[in-house]
């Protein structure tokens, strides 16, 4: 009204996972152990949305430390089922209409899991990509801020704003500003190719899973789609980010540990203390893997757009107990590669069950756009979840 220009989310409502500190709200990170927890500065996401106009909506629910131990917020297709986690309240937000995007993060499996039991689409850029100065810290080597929205044009709208440099996060580099809108407005300039990979945590897909998956990949024909397998050298995959994130837990998590162990949930304790057991030569050995696994991908996406593989090992369990098993997010978690979640498939229940795309590393462009193909292309074909 005054004339100025406006950010190009200029009064869009968004939603804050409750571990992004905010100036004028709680931050209180899912525990009891930080209750009444007031920042004076907002985490540098969140500094970046106010400057593009976002309207801050509120704080969505986020596990015990963002960790497994469930929070209050229930899956919107099904008040008995989980919405996943950790970032369950930002997923649920956006499938339930509250807000048209949200922030969350991922270690493991934390906004893809969700995203695909809630039936909206999660994005993990690559690795050191989004600041997460001022966010609750996990793991340097595995900690990853994302976004979660109803449409892939959405995902680039919000995600052009947060890939802004920030000194104050070791992991990010400087580059030149990303053309996200660019490139998923534009048809690719041939036909995408997908690597169909099962990994080798395939047996803990449920088998409605299994067969659904493959009748998708038949569907999509071999001119789109091949199989392929990881070297044996991602059979150790899980372990080793399991090394690494349990010993960064013990780290990161030490005062909470050490002033308010009777606090912490059961499954938290324990990771804390396994993690404190691991020996500094593992630990170092098993961060020293990731760039190892990472090379071993440089053959894959020569050939291929993208990975296709499942989100999740099935839909949401029908229970609020759990947030799922991360499983199908570990490996490309600890590699630090771009996925996103799409909801073209349903679980045995009717609920929604995500198909994984998984981009090269630093390549984000090429991985939206393939996933903008791919899920006009099923769309248009079958409808979609949403």
């Amino acid at each position: 009204m005054a004339g100025r220009p406006v950010g190009s989310l200029h009064g869009v409502p968004v939603g804050i996972k409750d571990i992004f500190d905010t100036f004028d709200m709680p931050t209180e990170n899912g525990t009891i152990l930080h209750a009444g927890r007031n920042p004076n500065e907002d985490a540098t996401v969140v500094k970046l949305l106010r400057s593009a106009g976002a309207i801050i909506m509120g704080k969505t629910v986020t596990t015990e430390l963002a960790t497994y131990n469930p929070g209050k917020t229930k899956n919107p297709h099904n008040l008995e089922c989980s919405p996943g986690g950790s970032s369950s309240g930002s997923a649920a937000a956006v499938a339930a209409n509250m807000v048209p995007l949200a922030i969350g993060t991922q270690t493991n499996g934390s906004i893809i899991r969700p995203a695909a039991y809630c039936g909206v689409i999660g994005y993990k850029p690559t690795h050191g990509t989004i600041s997460r100065h001022n966010v609750l810290h996990q793991s340097w080597h595995l900690d990853h801020v994302g976004v979660f929205a109803r449409s892939i044009k959405d995902i680039a709208l919000i995600c052009e704003e947060l890939m802004v440099f920030d000194k104050h996060d070791p992991s990010m580099r400087a580059r030149a500003k990303r053309q996200l809108r660019k490139f998923v407005s534009q048809p690719p300039p041939a036909s995408p190719r997908l690597a169909f990979i099962k990994s080798p945590v395939w047996h803990y897909a449920e088998n409605k899973t299994k067969h659904d998956f493959e009748k998708f990949v038949d569907k999509l024909g071999t001119n789109v789609v091949e199989e392929v397998k990881l070297p044996t050298i991602f059979e150790e995959a899980v372990e080793t980010h399991r090394i690494i994130m349990e010993t960064d837990f013990a780290t990161s998590f030490a005062k909470e540990y050490e002033r308010g162990t009777s606090r912490l949930s059961k499954v938290l304790r324990k990771m804390i203390e396994r993690g404190q057991k691991i020996l500094a030569i593992e630990y170092n050995r098993a961060v020293e893997k990731i760039p190892v696994l990472n090379a071993a991908f440089e053959n894959i996406f020569t050939k291929f757009d993208a990975i296709l593989t499942p989100a999740t090992t099935g839909e949401a369990p029908h229970n609020l107990e759990s947030t799922g098993s991360p499983i199908f997010c570990t490996i490309w978690t600890l590699c630090g590669l771009p996925c996103i979640s799409l909801p073209l498939l349903k679980g045995h229940t009717g609920l929604p069950v995500g198909i994984q795309l998984v981009g090269a590393f630093n390549d984000d462009e090429r991985l939206l756009r393939t996933a903008e193909w791919l899920y006009r292309s099923q769309s248009r074909n079958e409808g979609h979840m949403t």
